[in-house]
């Protein structure tokens, strides 16, 4: 029986007396809006307000978010509120924001210098390898380590916001569903018995296709840009002739940080933390103790000249940490409706899914774990779908369901792509690349990229995968 630590004297009230968000039964819609302002602020904010949004988006959050636990304390009691607000920060937000902080950290102490430029076939080159590292180190990892050449390859080109957009499908995102190392949407389905190497297997397919269709496509479009008479910009940046890499020790930092998140996902000593209703399991903790120690150990052991090489500063983690913050306070309503299933106020939804015998409907489940995905933490919502279509890692991977399994598994991983808060690397790339000054687009500009690639891609993988069922 797994070991619980109660810690109630270190807060106001036993947590027995606070609870997290109740049912999501019992919840309306409603409480979502909150949450539902804070995309709208992310998506507008930039496009119409853009200097009070710059100056001021840490407030607006702020604002929104009690605009949600407010009146959630009053109609809940104040237990429930402060509940929601822990479990978020215990069990999401903290975990979240420190394996950010160290791959943010670690990566941005290893620069490529040297005779790096950005031709088509060098980008391609990027993504791919990129697109690779995403499925070994994670998508996240391998955008923070990646992005910094490619915007340094580019930095005397014209054209350069294709390149990031292009970079946050692949390896932000489709570079991850290769393995349960890629993405967290199958890690957990890692956690809950998927085998390891039924995911490399039956996702390889899906995965060699969307990365070979995209890498052609951006490497036809960026030899367009590329043969523009207008598209190179002299810039002194004074680079060796010859390819350099410094900062090689943090290497070994990004292996921990892989290793640690291994450890968190196969270690289960069963002692457990009890913070007013919010489970802190050892291993979470061992695994966010080691992943802010290799962030301190990367600022020492880091010359201040390679940070300064990749203009490294806080401020991208900083944004990132703050409207996070917000959104995963906000989206703890919205996550207990979908949780509700049949019961909840979105059965409307959840209903599309199955058909009037309670077959499963694969495209379905394929397009609405995707689109929730997009808006929605990965995460959570794979393990809604998953559990919808019962949950028995045994069955899903060998039985009649199988293609319910994939579909739940490609949807959630693919359609991350759609939107910058669809999977926690795409908006801190947008950040970085914004640093360096890459007019990058809008919420709904991104959209109009993404939707206007992507959506023909996924028509494709319905086709092949779910309505013709090659694979």
């Amino acid at each position: 029986m797994p070991t619980k630590i109660l810690l109630p004297t270190l807060f106001f009230a036993p947590a027995a007396a606070l609870a997290a968000t109740p049912d999501g039964t019992q919840l309306g819609l409603a409480w979502g809006i909150p949450f539902a302002l804070i995309l709208l602020s992310i998506a507008t904010g930039p496009l119409f307000f853009a200097h009070t949004w710059h100056h001021h988006f840490g407030k607006i959050t702020a604002l929104l978010t009690l605009l949600f636990l407010i009146p959630f304390a009053f109609v809940y009691g104040i237990g429930a509120g402060v509940g929601t607000v822990v479990h978020a920060l215990v069990e999401e937000y903290i975990p979240f924001i420190l394996l950010l902080l160290a791959l943010y950290t670690v990566s941005g102490g290893i620069l490529v210098w040297g005779n790096l430029h950005g031709s088509p076939k060098t980008n391609t080159a990027i993504l791919a390898i990129g697109t690779l590292l995403a499925s070994v180190m994670g998508t996240t990892g391998a955008a923070m380590l990646m992005i910094r050449p490619l915007l340094k390859a580019n930095d005397e080109r014209k054209h350069r916001v294709h390149s990031v957009i292009f970079f946050i499908f692949l390896v932000a995102n489709i570079g991850g569903g290769l393995t349960p190392l890629g993405d967290p949407p199958l890690f957990l389905g890692f956690l809950k018995g998927v085998d390891f190497m039924w995911t490399v297997k039956h996702m390889l397919p899906p995965v060699l296709i969307s990365s070979a269709v995209l890498l052609t496509l951006y490497y036809f479009l960026d030899r367009h840009y590329y043969a523009r008479e207008d598209e190179i910009v002299p810039c002194n940046h004074g680079f060796d002739d010859k390819l350099k890499i410094h900062g090689k020790r943090n290497f070994f930092l990004l292996a921990g940080i892989v290793g640690a998140v291994l450890l968190s996902g196969i270690w289960k000593p069963g002692v457990s933390l009890d913070i007013l209703g919010s489970h802190y399991e050892l291993q979470n903790l061992v695994r966010d103790g080691l992943l802010l120690a290799f962030t301190v150990i990367s600022l020492a052991i880091t010359p201040k000249q390679v940070r300064a090489g990749n203009e490294f500063n806080w401020e991208p983690i900083a944004e990132v940490g703050k409207l996070f913050l917000g959104i995963f306070i906000t989206i703890a309503p919205v996550l207990a409706i979908l949780k509700a299933g049949g019961q909840g106020a979105l059965a409307g939804v959840i209903s599309l899914v199955h058909d009037s015998a309670g077959n499963p409907i694969n495209t379905m489940y394929f397009w609405m774990s995707g689109l929730l995905s997009a808006f929605l933490d990965n995460a959570p919502t794979y393990l809604v779908f998953f559990n919808l279509a019962g949950g028995d890692p045994h069955t899903l991977m060998n039985g009649h369901l199988f293609h319910t399994l994939l579909a739940v598994s490609m949807g959630s991983v693919f359609m991350g792509a759609l939107s910058y808060i669809g999977n926690a690397p795409n908006f801190m790339v947008k950040s970085i690349a914004e640093q360096r000054k890459v007019p990058m687009p809008a919420f709904f500009g991104y959209m109009a990229w993404s939707f206007g690639i992507l959506v023909p891609l996924f028509i494709l993988h319905t086709l092949i995968f779910f309505v013709w069922q090659i694979f």
